[in-house]
């Protein structure tokens, strides 16, 4: 089931920093990063996030996935994250909260999503659900990322 998660709650935080240093692991290795860059984010930051956290939890309370949104200012959402926990992919998960978040956001005419232009799954996903590549962006020196927009207006 797919549900808002509160950052303020101790374990939801702890869960998502989990899931998100699993899952960049998979990001790094997809895109051919030989090192991986720390990751910025601490309990405090994602705490005190901007975005808005959507999660894939289990009846028991365990968190598969998650997806963040944040709404810009023209009324365009930024899907800033999106990950899957490395020992559930290719179930459906990632299609499920993408379905979720513009289900919800029906009345949005623009999405915006930045992947990793080598990371393949992301990048089908993205182009399943019609977004479309329009730009590439140099992240550090080996990695490339691509800008898709879904303009439904």
């Amino acid at each position: 089931m797919i549900v808002p998660l509160s950052l303020q709650d101790p374990d939801t935080v702890e869960q998502v920093w989990g899931l998100q240093h699993a899952a960049y692991r998979l990001e790094a290795y997809a895109v051919g990063l030989k090192h991986l860059p720390p990751l910025p984010d601490t309990f405090e930051t994602l705490r005190d996030s901007s975005e808005s956290f959507y999660g894939y939890v289990t009846s028991d309370g365990d968190i598969l996935g998650v997806i963040a949104v944040v709404v810009k200012t023209d009324g365009v959402i930024e899907i800033t994250r999106l990950m899957v926990h490395p020992q559930h992919l290719r179930k459906g998960i990632g299609r499920a909260m993408l379905e979720y978040i513009t289900q919800i956001h029906s009345e949005v005419g623009k999405f915006i999503v930045t992947a990793g232009t080598l990371n393949v799954p992301a990048v089908s996903l993205y182009q399943q659900f019609g977004f479309i590549p329009t730009e590439t962006l140099t992240a550090m020196t080996e990695v490339k990322l691509t800008v898709f927009h879904l303009d439904r207006r």
